[in-house]
């Protein structure tokens, strides 16, 4: 048995303004084959995976490159085919193989190419012909598209909202594409399209009750896997919208059922919005006044997992008119200032601007003296077991409150991010990051409340206030009376 496993992944947020180039891959994942590291990490872990079943199931593992960048506007066309032909190549030097193996996010767009997974997996399939397996995990934020699910024999998207379980969807992609391979199973996918944008977090109701249902309902009546892929409203591409894929192992009637019943289940309960929203305002004046901490503030619409910069200032800026604080931000992007505070050096006083670059909707840059309390070159925080660079990074005090600022647009993801630094979040009254809902899993299990914060952008939290021109309509919210209907 021989098995292809390479990784190609970013997330594509159409609408914002910081270009993909082939750095941002090189910062956050570029991996030639055999560097992989040995865990897992979000997007890339069907190679991880495999090199650990190689060894265990005894079968033959060719490894490709893994790449991956952090969410951010349109790919260079360039540096997205130069990935891919790298990642073909490598496959035809491989041949024959029995198992591809991708490790995809589902949200790619590059300029001239709005389903890059989907061209990426048909140029792959050209390559193996059509009796080997192909199977790709995506992240649950995902376009489910033709070129997607007729190219693959096995689509598999994250669960869980935080994304816990990538290693676990990892695992359960490769085991199916194992048996079907050895033809214990003929895996058949039916896909049904809600017509909506609806999202869900599994860390609250009823998102937790549902995705524990369609796990429950796996392993019983032909039905291999099951996956809701809610969609990224921040595309522009026509098959933006949340799918429901059911694999049944040759039962594409009871698949298609069951998918239909999901997805319609989905549509009763329609949401544009995982959890209730408060206004900057709001969510500052509720921490201040909490009877204990720490109060964790979740800054969602300035996440850069969404693809925007995530050097929003409001929650600071309130921070600071209110003369609060005890309270840690983490992290604002501004490779600039953490230039100037490493040459200025741990101790160090200096006038600073941060913050507020790339978009008036992120409010506007501070401006105040600052004390550099530490620098770390190449930090990282850790995210499940898996390892996130975070660039230089800093950690200021700015009228009294502690601040890092790093050179990577990732995410906040676990505590480390601050503690890598020299902050300690669990010691503070309110702790602000930046991160739609990936922190939860880490940051539940010591805060005394977590609230979810709209300082009104610059992510387009609400599709009713995007402009789409690829769209394919009708689809709800935008159109009240569009309906679901198979999509294969």
């Amino acid at each position: 048995m021989r098995v292809f496993a390479a990784a190609l992944a970013t997330e594509t947020n159409t609408f914002a303004p910081i270009p993909t180039d082939l750095e941002m891959f090189r910062e956050g994942m570029y991996a030639k084959p055999g560097e992989h590291p040995p865990e897992p990490t979000l997007c890339t872990a069907p190679l991880a995976i495999a090199r650990r079943r190689a060894r265990q199931d005894g079968f033959t593992l060719i490894e490709g490159t893994a790449a991956w960048a952090d969410p951010a506007g349109l790919v260079n066309r360039g540096v997205y085919e130069g990935l891919r032909d790298e990642i073909l190549g490598q496959l035809k030097a491989a041949m024959p193989v029995d198992i591809v193996l991708l490790g995809l996010h589902g949200a790619m767009v590059a300029h001239g190419y709005d389903d890059c997974e989907g061209d990426l997996i048909q140029r792959c399939r050209a390559i193996v012909g059509p009796k080997t397996i192909i199977g790709a995990e995506l992240d649950m934020h995902c376009h489910i598209t033709r070129e997607m699910t007729t190219g693959t024999n096995v689509l598999i998207a994250f669960k869980e909202f935080p994304h816990i379980d990538f290693a676990d969807r990892a695992e359960e992609l490769l085991s199916i594409c194992l048996r079907a391979a050895r033809g214990e199973v003929k895996p058949v996918m039916s896909v049904y399209d809600c017509r909506s944008v609806s999202a869900f977090m599994t860390s609250r109701e009823p998102g937790r009750s549902f995705v524990d249902r369609i796990k429950a309902m796996e392993g019983h009546d032909g039905i291999l896997s099951i996956t809701i892929a809610h969609g990224f409203t921040a595309a522009d591409v026509a098959e933006m919208g949340t799918k429901v894929i059911v694999i049944t192992d040759g039962r594409p009637e009871s698949g298609a059922k069951l998918a239909r019943a999901l997805g319609e289940e989905i549509n009763s309960v329609r949401v544009t919005g995982a959890t209730p929203h408060h206004k900057t305002d709001e969510a500052l004046d509720h921490a201040i006044a909490a009877p204990r901490g720490p109060v964790v503030l979740a800054d969602r619409w300035d996440n850069p997992g969404g693809g925007v910069a995530g050097d929003g200032t409001f929650l600071l800026r309130g921070l600071i008119e209110r003369g609060f604080t005890d309270a840690c931000l983490g992290a604002l992007w501004d490779p600039i200032a953490v230039r100037f505070c490493m040459a200025a050096g741990p101790g160090a006083k200096l006038k600073l601007r941060f913050g507020g670059k790339c978009t008036p909707d992120g409010g506007e840059p501070i401006d105040a003296e600052v004390e550099v309390l530490k620098c770390v070159p190449n930090a990282t925080q850790t995210f499940r077991g898996s390892v996130v660079p975070m660039g230089d990074a800093v950690a200021i005090r700015v009228h009294g409150i502690e601040v890092v600022l790093k050179t990577s647009r990732s995410q906040t993801f676990d505590p480390s991010l601050f503690t890598v630094v020299g902050i300690d979040p669990t010691r503070k009254k309110i702790v602000i990051v930046k991160s739609s809902n990936h922190f939860y899993d880490a940051f539940a299990k010591f805060a005394a409340e977590i609230l979810y914060v709209d300082c009104g952008g610059p992510y387009p939290g609400d599709p009713r206030k995007v402009t789409f021109t690829k769209l394919r309509r009708p689809i709800w919210p935008l159109d009240e009376d569009a309906k679901g209907e198979m999509f294969q």
